[in-house]
């Protein structure tokens, strides 16, 4: 699975694999892949520093690089207590009675919400890049756009990739013209936020738009021959990122979760606002379904929603209320039955792009002798 790209940042496979989880991230670049941490879960810098530290250290001398949310427009002077302010009461209250109706206890005194989005914001996000260039990161990712020109002339200065994650070509494009050097193409089946149009229709549209800027496909990917299908449709790497929720160097701290996501069917999952206040592919829940109820209060835009419900869905983790306990995942869920580790998935994905271009070269062959 070697392309340009994958040459061009010494990986053996043009598989960029997405995860939360620095020993994910580690085990991706060690089976010859290219790990990528997200750090929007990142509030503390000293935090980022030591995942980043064992990240470093357990890839086996392999790239990695960093996933950040970061806006391209800068916003100076507001804080989170600013943000905290213009959540509506009934809102709040809603939360209130969901939780109540469902019986979740409170967390305990003084325990803080673990689970924030604020990696969304200005300050935040430029201490994580603060911490991270210290490091030999490879790829700077964006999940929210272009990052700012400072930000891609600082990454670009030490020699270090700039990718952002596009919906359809005309943001594709946007990236193109902010200097960027490669577009994942994120296509509706994905995991997280996502835009409207399929991976299969989207890839090539991009892959048009924006040559000769490499392409990565993502959304519904989790099988070698789906590999095999990106690559034809022009991109040059799969970003993969809900495949390795359930695999045994994941840490989702919740045996109920795992449960949850090896059941689930591609079906299961729902694009809400529930979490963060944009559409984000889900498991679909009671917790979903609430918020996405004509009934209810809506959602509200981001970064509010994910203010609002931090300390809910932090509550819903620890005490594993199996009706409300979801997490972001795309449909390639379906797929994810069983436990395995990276290099099993790995193992899984070389022998099924194996096989599928072996059919498609027997069937080219064919086609040329008749």
């Amino acid at each position: 699975m070697q392309t340009e790209l994958s040459r061009k940042l010494g990986i053996e496979h043009a598989v960029f694999g997405f995860t939360p989880f620095p020993a994910v991230a580690a085990a991706i670049s060690r089976a010859g892949g290219f790990g990528v941490l997200g750090a929007v879960r990142y509030t503390a810098p000293d935090d980022l520093k030591r995942d980043l530290d064992w990240l470093d250290a357990h890839a086996g001398g392999r790239p990695y690089g960093l996933d950040v949310v970061m806006p391209a427009r800068k916003v100076e002077g507001v804080t989170e207590a600013d943000v905290e302010a213009m959540i509506p009461e009934e809102h709040r209250r809603f939360v209130r009675d969901t939780l109540a109706a469902h019986g979740v206890p409170e967390l305990a005194a003084g325990e803080a919400s673990g689970w924030r989005i604020t990696g969304w914001m200005e300050q935040v996000a430029r201490t994580q890049l603060d911490v991270a260039f210290d490091y030999p990161i490879r790829l700077l990712a964006n999940a929210l756009g272009s990052p700012p020109a400072d930000v891609v002339a600082r990454a670009h200065d030490r020699d270090v990739l700039v990718a952002a994650l596009a919906g359809s070509a005309r943001h594709a494009r946007k990236h193109q013209e902010a200097g960027l050097d490669i577009v994942v193409a994120q296509g509706y089946e994905a995991g997280g936020h996502t835009g409207e149009i399929a991976t299969m229709v989207l890839t090539p549209e991009i892959v048009d738009a924006v040559a000769p800027l490499p392409v990565l496909a993502a959304g519904g990917i989790g099988s070698g021959r789906q590999v095999a299908a990106a690559l034809a449709l022009g991109a040059q790497g799969v970003w993969l990122g809900s495949l390795w929720l359930t695999t045994t160097e994941a840490d989702l701290h919740s045996a109920a979760l795992t449960r949850k996501l090896l059941a689930a069917g591609s079906g299961d999952t729902v694009r809400s606002r529930a979490l963060t206040g944009k559409p984000a592919r889900q498991l679909r829940t009671e917790w979903t379904d609430a918020w996405d109820d004509p009934a209810g209060p809506g959602t509200l835009p981001m970064p509010l929603q994910g203010l609002l419900v931090a300390e809910a869905v932090s509550r819903i983790q620890k005490y594993e209320v199996e009706p409300l306990l979801g997490t972001p995942v795309g449909q390639i869920v379906g797929r994810m039955t069983a436990e395995r580790g990276v290099q099993e998935v790995f193992d899984d994905l070389t022998r099924g792009f194996e096989e599928a271009v072996d059919r498609v070269n027997r069937i080219a062959g064919r086609s040329g002798q008749s």
